[in-house]
């Protein structure tokens, strides 16, 4: 794909592009050991679901997609053990998607799984630099105006939900 990686030395968004999407894969085949259904996709959602239920139209829009599409891919979920829906308490038109035990499971293996990687890429580069990396990019986040994005949890994929394939 890059054929003189030095002319893109300081291209900090390819690079950035380029890492995401090898440590995406990673750890998604590290998860595929115990959730061989996941998919990167899916994680948007599990992450709109980590401080407790939301109503389908709540997380489109938190995403940026359709209600239909969350649908169907708390459908998908819901059929693989992961969220469950239930009727609001404040509300019984509305239904709430929460994260069921497998739901919380799978976060909890990504995490591990990220912090394994993390602890990988220490020893093999040294803290200093991990360090210096990992501010750099909160710096990069910070500004580009994203961090009120990431602190809420609305970023959104560039492939959105229905990316299939991921």
């Amino acid at each position: 794909m890059i054929t003189q990686p030095e002319l893109q030395d300081k291209d900090l968004v390819l690079w950035t592009q380029l890492l995401g999407e090898v440590l995406n894969v990673e750890v998604l085949e590290r998860l595929s050991a115990e959730h061989p259904d996941v998919r990167y996709a899916h994680g948007f959602l599990f992450q709109q679901l980590v401080e407790g239920g939301r109503p389908v139209g709540e997380i489109a829009e938190n995403l940026g997609v359709t209600s239909q599409a969350v649908s169907k891919t708390v459908r998908e979920l819901e059929g693989l053990g992961y969220v469950q829906r239930a009727v609001d308490a404040a509300d019984g038109r509305v239904r709430r998607v929460a994260l069921t035990t497998r739901g919380r499971a799978v976060l909890e293996a990504g995490r591990a799984i990220r912090a394994e990687i993390n602890a990988e890429l220490e020893a093999q580069l040294g803290e200093a630099r991990v360090i210096a990396a990992a501010t750099a990019l909160r710096d990069a986040l910070e500004a580009r105006g994203a961090m009120p994005a990431v602190q809420a949890r609305r970023i959104r994929s560039a492939q959105g939900l229905r990316g299939e394939g991921r």
